[in-house]
């Protein structure tokens, strides 16, 4: 099909979104549907044409693009996450990456009879993880803490060892038979490392002395890490071959790490960033494949692929975390995942195309290989990493709980509430003494400012969705939105409306810095406080059939304001004054209810009566113990006066007898 570049562009792009879309929707990793759309365009519609579309840009414009997505998965890593497993991951990504490499090595020599210097490419290839399919299925799979973290450090620093492999062995197969040939690899092994390391560590250096020091304008801070970026990727590999993702790799861990850089708008701009350049290259390099190359591959082809998943990943991982501090949960599933990403696809496209130039026989084979690995690893662990961690009991709740910011009498009111059904709330204040009132009722808690530093590394938010700024202070609402704006996702957003002395728009909060008007407008703490100290509160409705939502807020004799919708799921919406859940039959409602005056005095009145009748009867029945207590008295003192008696008759009668 031969169809214009910018429509190709066109159908690139918007393939590459709705992928993205539907992976969240059915919350699986987004390269699964990415590598099957573009299989679909390519080898099997021939709609798209990346090698005529891009021509020699190609593979040049992937590596670029993979030296930006590796950048922003090392910028995510910080050495405070991996206290206590530091050793493990520096096994992982060396005794654990030498385990792999040499099993699909020799499975790959043994099982699909490839020469041995092309199988030692192979094995070097399918070495590499990647953030680019490590966090979506994360994400997707939420393991304990201690399993994710392992997963995201190994995908990141393996990728620029394992891009070093590739050209370890590459090298050994173009250079077999000449003299020094081994001696000539390891020299190029450290030089690729220490070129690399070096050129990353001062430009790191360079940036982060340039953003402390405010020598940039803000607007330009994203664009100047970029394009240092891309320039140091292509010096270094001018320098040394492949050194290039050594050099982002390095330059993303130390400016992570660097203190007094703010980092968070850069990291934000390089996720989105991220996003678009992974989509984009899984379509277009999975639409490179051919038909005759895939339909090469055979039973073993699988029996390689299984090699790799039961024998060679579990083996590295048991190597690697001997004498750890993981139990055996956490070693299984973490022996479980290990797709392969975006920079397995990329290496391979590059040293395939180089390695036929040089007419080395087999050559041809290691794209499809090397996509079979990246599809089958990808499919079998999406579908099934999830029920397994399950099954371990290694799986983070869902995102159930609700982080409540303030502790004031409102907010525990609403916190008491949630958690009586079932959902985990903390609230967070920097008032002892309401810190101390919540714990007392139950609640959890976090005792400080929960914007602060100390939040940042000590707040668990495990298991925790939804934002409530529940607080009468507006400005810490409004900093804690934009806080966890981020990490909850804008629709789990909410704080209180502001008060009417406030609603001047010289005092007004924007919109968009203060999150979903929570409730209703005239919700406000002060009105919410009034309400609950005459008495108002909060109650969970079911509503039926006859009983609807409707006839739930026209109910006579009472005041109701719904705030909590629980649907037959039991999941929970949020009343607000930008989106109204609508409740069915087999809903509950947790609304804040007052009853009327009148109402209000029979049931005082009612609670006075039955008070009264209580009174009443244990007073009845402490009479008749009473009256039972004498008569018990009465008889014990009427048998003494007869003993006493029988006693006088008995000593009469022996006084008779002696006479």
């Amino acid at each position: 099909m031969d169809l214009s570049v910018p429509f190709q562009l066109a159908i690139i792009t918007v393939a590459a979104f709705a992928c993205q879309w539907l992976a969240w929707r059915i919350k699986l990793p987004a390269i699964l549907p990415l590598l099957l759309t573009g299989l679909a365009l390519g080898p099997f519609f021939d709609v798209l044409q990346p090698k005529e579309l891009f021509g020699d840009l190609l593979l040049p414009g992937v590596s670029l693009a993979v030296s930006i997505i590796l950048f922003e998965g090392a910028m995510t890593l910080r050495f405070d996450e991996i206290r206590g497993l530091e050793k493990t991951v520096r096994r992982l990504v060396t005794w654990g990456a030498l385990v792999t490499w040499s099993i699909v090595t020799v499975s790959a020599w043994w099982v699909l009879k490839l020469p041995l210097g092309l199988a030692l490419l192979f094995g070097a290839l399918v070495v590499v993880t990647g953030p680019t399919v490590i966090v979506p299925l994360l994400r997707s799979v939420r393991p304990v803490s201690s399993v994710s973290r392992l997963l995201r450090w190994e995908g990141i620093v393996i990728d620029p060892l394992g891009a070093i492999f590739a050209v370890l062995a590459y090298e050994l197969v173009v250079a077999s038979g000449q003299d020094g040939a081994v001696l000539h690899t390891l020299w190029l092994f450290f030089q690729t490392i220490g070129v690399g390391a070096a050129i990353g560590c001062v430009v790191a250096f360079g940036l982060a002395e340039l953003l402390r020091r405010h020598l940039i304008p803000e607007y330009l801070r994203s664009f100047l890490v970029l394009s240092s970026i891309i320039g140091e990727f292509v010096l270094a590999n001018g320098l040394s071959e492949e050194s290039g993702l050594v050099a982002v790799t390095a330059t993303g861990i130390v400016l992570a790490n660097r203190k007094g850089v703010r980092t968070d708008d850069i990291l934000h701009f390089k996720e989105n960033l991220s996003v678009m350049l992974i989509s984009g290259l899984f379509i277009v390099l999975a639409a490179r494949l051919e038909m005759s190359e895939l339909s090469q591959l055979g039973l073993t082809a699988l029996a390689v692929l299984a090699i790799i998943q039961f024998v060679a990943r579990p083996l590295s991982v048991w190597v690697s975390t001997l004498g750890s501090s993981l139990n055996w949960r956490e070693k299984s599933l973490l022996a479980w995942i290990a797709p392969r990403g975006i920079v397995a696809a990329a290496i391979s496209a590059l040293f395939a195309e180089r390695l036929q130039q040089n007419g080395v026989s087999g050559a041809e084979k290691l794209v499809p290989l090397t996509f079979m690995v990246i599809i089958g690893t990808v499919a079998l662990q999406s579908l099934t990493a999830r029920p397994l961690a399950r099954l371990l009991k290694v799986a983070e709740p869902a995102a159930r709980g609700f982080l409540i910011i303030g502790a004031n009498p409102v907010a525990r009111a609403i916190g008491a509430a949630l958690q009586k059904n079932q959902y985990p709330v903390v609230v967070t204040d920097s008032s002892w003494e309401s810190i101390r009132s919540a714990r007392m009722e139950g609640l959890g808690t976090f005792y400080g400012n929960p914007v602060s530093q100390h939040a940042d590394q000590y707040l668990d938010l495990v298991g925790y969705g939804k934002l409530l700024g529940l607080s009468p202070r507006r400005e810490l609402n409004t900093m804690a939105t934009m806080r966890y704006r981020l990490e909850f996702g804008e629709q789990n957003i909410f704080s209180l409306p502001t008060q009417k002395t406030e609603k001047e728009v010289k005092h007004e909060v924007a919109p968009e810095h203060r999150g979903a008007t929570l409730f209703a407008p005239e919700m406000t703490y002060a009105r919410l406080a009034s309400l609950l100290s005459q008495g108002a509160e909060i109650r969970k409705t079911r509503i039926t059939e006859e009983f609807s939502f409707q006839a739930y807020k026209e109910a006579p004799g009472r005041q109701v304001w719904p705030l909590f919708a629980i649907d037959a799921r039991e999941r929970i919406h949020v009343f607000s004054a930008e989106e109204q859940p609508d409740p069915k039959a087999g809903w509950h409602i947790l609304g804040l209810v007052k009853e009327d005056a009148a109402k209000e005095e029979k049931k005082a009145e009612a609670r006075a009566e039955a008070a009264a009748e209580k009174a009443a009867a244990e007073n009845k029945a402490d009479g008749k113990g009473e009256e039972k207590e004498t008569n018990t008295d009465n008889k014990s003192d009427k048998d003494k006066s007869g003993s006493a008696i029988a006693d006088k008759k008995k000593g009469s009668s022996q006084k008779k007898s002696s006479a």
